[in-house]
């Protein structure tokens, strides 16, 4: 049965009740000695048939409004709380009068609830789907970087050897001279030595050396002994053991990766300075080489290099500053604040 429906039937039987409850009334106080008195005794001027109907009526009708318009205020209230559930917005869990209303705002309540717990559990498979995709296509990228680094490694990177040794013993075994070949013998060794260069710091960035569970000072000892035997750079560093949380050892350790790579590819330096301190509650890791520098304020060479390294310090709560001098080299400085937890653990 429809709402309308039942304030209907609500509203006549209202009206049939107070008609009977008036009749009775009047009938008690004037009693009828024949039926034929209820055409001509009057109420308020009119036949008593004709008024008693109406006000029944009127009372009938104005008891449906009254009726209507508190069940339509109700109704409303369930309406909102409805769109407040289909927004996501919490609804309020106040008392409410009558009992039928409240037992629908408690189901409704606890229907948010469960659609609640239906969104959490949503968003958790989510994000664990886009985890384990953005994992597996990690480890895709790393297999397929690995494969290029190799195919690098064991074709280009050693006919560019190859080609180097030859040329030294061309140039070796050429008289000393200042004539066009030699000149140009001289530029081609360049270049070859260049390229090689460019090489090993393009392997350099597609298979990256991992910390592995070493500490950040045996890694970045690891990586310059390594790089002093592919390149003919001077290279010193003095790097002091200090205790570190796992994710700051290994920003610190990419920041140097991608310093070297940088030094490699466009310093033209021939000397390159690593130091690794703590001082005044604070890790410092400074990068020096003598190279040619850059212009600071040209963000085009190495930009996106350098914006990759800024991200890392600042991830792990650090700054970085880099000065760069043209044909006076370039220094990268990381510092970074070690926490009261970690300073407890080395004290320990």
């Amino acid at each position: 049965m429809s709402m309308l429906q039942r304030q209907i039937i609500s509203s006549a039987i209202f009206t049939l009740i107070t008609f009977v409850i008036f009749s009775l009334l009047f009938f008690m106080a004037f009693p009828l000695h024949e039926w034929g008195e209820l055409w001509t005794r009057n109420v308020m001027d009119l036949p008593f048939i004709y008024i008693v109907p109406s006000v029944s009526i009127l009372a009938g009708v104005c008891f449906g409004f009254i009726t209507g318009f508190s069940w339509k205020k109700h109704i409303r209230s369930i309406d909102l709380d409805i769109q407040e559930i289909s927004k996501g917005r919490p609804i309020l869990t106040e008392q409410h009068p009558l009992p039928d209303i409240q037992e629908i705002k408690t189901k409704l309540t606890k229907i948010q609830k469960q659609m609640l717990e239906q969104t959490k559990l949503s968003q958790k498979i989510a994000n664990e789907k886009a985890e384990d995709h953005e994992r597996r296509v990690q480890e895709m990228v790393s297999q397929e970087r690995n494969r290029l680094a190799r195919e690098l490694h064991d074709s280009v990177s050693q006919q560019l050897f190859a080609a180097s040794m030859m040329m030294s013993a061309v140039t070796e075994s050429k008289p000393l001279s200042d004539d066009w070949e030699t000149k140009q013998l001289k530029m081609i060794e360049a270049t070859i030595h260049q390229s090689q260069l460019e090489m090993r710091a393009l392997l350099l960035h597609l298979r990256p050396v991992a910390l592995k569970g070493k500490s950040l000072q045996e890694g970045i000892q690891e990586l310059l002994v390594e790089l002093m035997q592919k390149v003919t750079m001077n290279i010193k560093w003095k790097v002091e053991p200090i205790p570190l949380d796992k994710g700051v050892e290994d920003h610190l350790f990419r920041i140097l990766q991608e310093s070297v790579s940088n030094t490699l590819r466009h310093a033209k330096a021939t000397s390159l300075d690593v130091l690794l301190i703590k001082r005044d509650e604070f890790v410092i890791m400074r990068v020096t080489d003598d190279g040619i520098g850059f212009d600071q304020e040209d963000g085009k060479s190495g930009s996106y290099g350098l914006q990759n390294m800024y991200e890392r310090a600042v991830e792990i709560g650090g700054t970085m500053k880099i000065i760069s001098l043209k044909n006076k080299g370039t220094r990268l400085e990381v510092k970074v604040p070690i926490l009261e937890e970690e300073c407890g653990e080395e004290n320990d």
